[in-house]
């Protein structure tokens, strides 16, 4: 009888936590789980992430570092051991990192190599804050605490009573200089190491000053002990020690520049100049709740609140800046296109196959601000490399396919981005299309797409089928911004004809895309189910829906919206099976799918993820509001293996942001965006122009999934989209919510989205 009555009572305290919701956020930077998705490996990503110690698009990160130098996955949830705290500007483990260095306390015996100087630490004695991190370090017995600035930082280490306290700077290998500077309490030094390149007159410089006398200091080649206090070496490192009372906090002043030691200074002397800790800490926290307060959600549950503003932080982090602020305050940048140092904007670290599809849509609605900044740096890559580029990391890198810098430039300018040199990307974009350029931008297989409409399988360009489809996406951006523009007709009609080049791929007998030989015949033998090949990181069952621009047509390729509904249900009904032999392994992206529960459906990668939203194509509505609200719920948590496969650079996130508010960029470049369902009873997004879109859904519940019925501004709406630019004007949107979806509404023909097709 206790028994029961013990269960029942722990029933009912579980049930009051689960089902407690949020009225109002306040402070939504605490809400933040920094560790979402870092519980990832090689074979299994749950986001392969690290906790970002940064502000919005900040320069420079930091990082505790759990992998070995040169490891890109630097930071894992299940490791127990940190070696150092890095400076990081790694945009995922598989791109790794460049501008890098780290700083870690040590105390005894002097520990220079990265196996010597590590520390168990535990996750109970650890901090992490997007603003703030701190975590004791077991086997030196010291905290460690970082607070950071845009290309600054500052660090606290509290240390015990010992003649042996220690600082190693670890200016790591593949080229690296240090200086120790003791009457200066300083020291300086830059590191050349790099993943992606070549990158001409790559150097990452760094100041650091300590603010307690040093008495001794020594600088090392590997860990191999050097006279002097100076070293230029393969792999330098420098270790500065002195005394310390029980407590004693010393604190360390960093700051690093792309262009030069002075540079640093500068951006030290500003960012940082006499502040303390505390108040650096404080300035952080503040920036990062000024940001995150244009969304403000009310009614959902504490772990929705939490995914929620873990989700929008890791958005609001790449591409981030690589310029920085010259004495008189002007922007300034060390190209990593041509190795020069010069005026202006320059970003870094985003690959537009991931974001072009709902990270740069998000920025355009919510900080068109940043993304004005990003356009201008986008300029400055095409006069300063030639072409625009298609990953960034933070030169050009041959990684991913497509032409999608077309979608984003053009979402930018199309949704009311000015003040930067549109004509010069407009430029850009057609020489990109027309020409095959230098790791991985403009267009491989460009000829064969210009004239036979298509990339053909059985011309040695891997991936032809993925090309084709996103080249045509692409050429219909370049046609909606040459419209914008008011160029010529007879040039604008190109693209146009050319976005319909994914026609030429449907196969009639399957239903899906399909590879197509030089000859005109369809590759053959085909498995629908073959990830890669014909395909990118995906199969022609992820590929088939990417016709963002012509949903009505690719419909009627289908056989009517009947027949299209169908094949939408069968990516959920299908089981997982797969074809791996084009990699010759299981790569993550195919665990993910296969693990998820949800069949062929494979949001962990993003050429599907616009698919649950096609539904508003067809007619049923009401299955997208199914289906979002199930990978909303399965798929997301912010707890370590909070996500279902890599995060990539926000745009899965985007996702699910875009998503929890009710609506979502299926095709960037137009003005809509599509109907889903919202999670949370009240959202609040504040426009920079200072309007306010305002989203209520008091009756949304777990069970209540559906839309019954929809009012804007008051007046009744049956669209299956709503408008960027009247959105831009302020907006009241409120949702009847029901547990039974209304088959009834968003049926009709006008209330469908875009598509060219019907364009008139």
């Amino acid at each position: 009888m206790k028994k029961k009555f013990l269960l029942l009572t722990f029933s009912l305290f579980s049930f009051a936590i689960f089902a407690q919701e949020v009225t109002r956020v306040t402070d939504p930077v605490e809400w933040i789980n920094p560790l979402m998705g870092t519980q990832s490996k090689y074979d299994l990503s749950n986001g392969n992430t690290y906790p970002a110690i940064a502000v919005p698009w900040g320069m420079n990160f930091w990082t505790p570092q759990t992998g070995k130098m040169g490891d890109g996955w630097q930071y894992t949830y299940d490791a127990y051991k940190i070696n150092g705290f890095k400076q990081t500007h790694q945009p995922s483990p598989w791109m790794n990192d460049y501008g890098q260095f780290a700083i870690m306390p040590v105390t005894g015996k002097t520990k220079v190599s990265q196996n010597q100087r590590q520390s168990w630490f535990s996750h109970k004695a650890e901090i992490a804050k997007p603003y703030y991190y701190s975590v004791y370090l077991a086997d030196h017995d010291i905290t460690t605490e970082i607070a950071p600035t845009e290309r600054s930082a500052q660090f606290r280490f509290t240390y015990p009573k010992t003649d042996s306290s220690f600082i190693v700077i670890d200016a790591f290998d593949k080229g690296s200089y240090i200086k120790i500077i003791p009457g200066e309490k300083k020291i300086i030094g830059y590191s050349t190491k790099y993943a992606r390149g070549p990158l001409k007159n790559f150097k990452n410089y760094f100041v650091i000053y300590v603010d307690k006398p040093i008495t001794t200091a020594q600088v090392y080649s590997d860990s191999t002990l050097k006279d002097g206090l100076e070293l230029n070496a393969k792999h330098a490192i420098a270790v500065i020690g002195f005394k310390t009372a029980k407590g004693e906090k010393v604190n360390l002043r960093v700051a690093s520049s792309f262009i030069s030691l002075e540079q640093a200074e500068i951006s030290l002397n500003r960012e940082v100049g006499n502040d303390s800790f505390d108040i650096t800490k404080q300035k952080a926290k503040a920036v990062w709740n000024k940001t995150l307060s244009r969304l403000a959600v009310e009614g959902g549950s504490v772990e929705q609140v939490k995914t929620f503003y873990s989700c929008l932080y890791r958005m609001l982090f790449f591409p981030n800046k690589m310029y920085e602020l010259d004495a008189k305050g002007a922007p300034i940048h060390w190209s990593a296109q041509n190795g020069q140092i010069l005026p202006g904007y320059k970003f870094a670290g985003t690959g537009f196959w991931d974001t072009f599809r709902a990270l740069y849509p998000f920025l355009n609605l919510v900080y068109p601000s940043i993304n004005k900044e990003m356009q201008a740096g986008l300029v400055n890559d095409y006069k300063e490399g030639g072409w625009l580029p298609e990953w960034s990391s933070p030169g050009y890198a041959d990684v991913m396919v497509g032409n999608n810098s077309a979608s984003v430039v053009a979402d930018a300018y199309l949704k009311g981005g000015r003040g930067y040199d549109i004509q010069t990307l407009y430029k850009a974009l057609l020489h990109g299309a027309n020409n095959d350029g230098p790791e991985a931008t403009g267009r491989d297989g460009v000829d064969y797409y210009n004239t036979l409409g298509y990339v053909p399988y059985d011309v040695k360009i891997n991936e032809n089928a993925a090309r084709t489809l996103e080249y045509a996406y692409d050429d219909f951006t370049i046609y909606k911004l040459g419209k914008a523009l008011n160029r010529p007709v007879s040039e604008t009609e190109i693209y146009r004809k050319r976005s319909m080049n994914y026609k030429n791929l449907f196969d009639p007998q399957t239903g899906l895309m399909r590879g197509k030989n030089k000859d005109g015949k369809f590759q053959s033998p085909f498995n629908p189910f073959k990830w890669g090949d014909a395909f990118t990181e995906g199969n022609s069952w992820h590929y088939t829906w990417s016709v963002f621009h012509d949903v009505a047509g690719l419909i009627d390729l289908m056989g009517g919206k009947q027949k299209f509904t169908s094949k939408l249900d069968s990516v959920f009904s299908l089981p997982p099976v797969f074809d791996d032999s084009y990699y010759g392994e299981v790569i993550h992206e195919i665990r993910e799918m296969q693990i998820a529960g949800m069949g062929q459906y494979a949001h962990g990668n993003q050429p599907i993820q616009h698919m649950t939203y096609l539904y508003n194509y067809s007619g049923e509505p009401w299955k997208t509001q199914l289906h979002v609200r199930d990978v909303i719920n399965k798929m997301y948590h912010s707890a370590p293996d909070g996500y279902c496969g890599d995060e990539d650079n926000g745009q899965t996130s985007a996702w699910y942001v875009f998503s929890t508010m009710g609506f979502y960029p299926v095709c960037p470049a137009t003005d809509q965006y599509v109907l889903g369902a919202p999670l949370f009873k009240k959202v609040t997004l504040t426009l920079e122009n200072g309007k306010k879109v305002i989203i209520n859904a008091p009756n949304n519940s777990p069970a209540n999934r559906f839309v019954t019925n929809l009012t804007v501004n008051g007046k009744p709406y049956s669209n299956n989209w709503v408008s960027h630019k009247i959105m831009q004007q302020g907006e009241v949107l409120n949702f009847n919510m029901s547990a039974i979806p209304n088959k009834a509404r968003g049926t009709q023909a006008a209330d469908v989205p875009y598509s060219l097709s019907n364009e008139k």
